[in-house]
């Protein structure tokens, strides 16, 4: 299963080329990565939100890589683009987070995050708690196949 966040577009976030810059999708990449896991100050939370968002809490999150590719370019339309997003891989206290963009019904982009766990206290790695992979574990599924990993497959490396 996943999780469906709608993200409004800015006039801003279009370039020269008139549509939306890759800088500006990585923006929306992370609004609805914060939008599905972190607990908001005020106001409904997603199911999946178990990270405390206050001042002062006890984790931080951090990446440790992204993975893009654009399939399409995002045109500006005043609907919000449809960021889908799941679970594709969980370690210790690090988890991959997949993403599909949909804008006007058709696919725009497919990426990947690696979000790692850190305690506030220590700035070490923290282990993911059973809670938070409990509220996760229905948004797990396979990661995305991106091109240049079926580019490797066929050619070798």
């Amino acid at each position: 299963m996943r999780m469906h966040i709608p993200i409004q577009l800015r006039w801003g976030d279009l370039d020269a080329y008139n549509h939306v810059n890759n800088v500006e999708v990585m923006r929306l990449l992370e609004e609805a990565r914060v939008r599905a896991f972190w607990k908001p100050v005020t106001g409904e939370a997603a199911p999946t939100a178990v990270l405390n968002a206050e001042a002062g809490s006890d984790t931080i999150t951090l990446i440790a890589g992204h993975i893009v590719e654009y399939v399409a370019p995002i045109e500006y339309h005043r609907e919000s683009v449809d960021v889908q997003l799941w679970i594709s891989a969980v370690g210790g206290a690090s988890a991959d987070v997949s993403y599909e963009v949909y804008s006007q019904g058709r696919l725009t982009v497919r990426a990947e995050s690696t979000m790692v766990f850190i305690d506030s206290a220590t700035s070490r790695p923290r282990r993911i708690a059973d809670h938070e992979r409990a509220a996760w574990e229905p948004y797990f599924e396979a990661p995305i196949a991106f091109k240049r990993d079926q580019r490797m497959l066929r050619n070798g490396p």
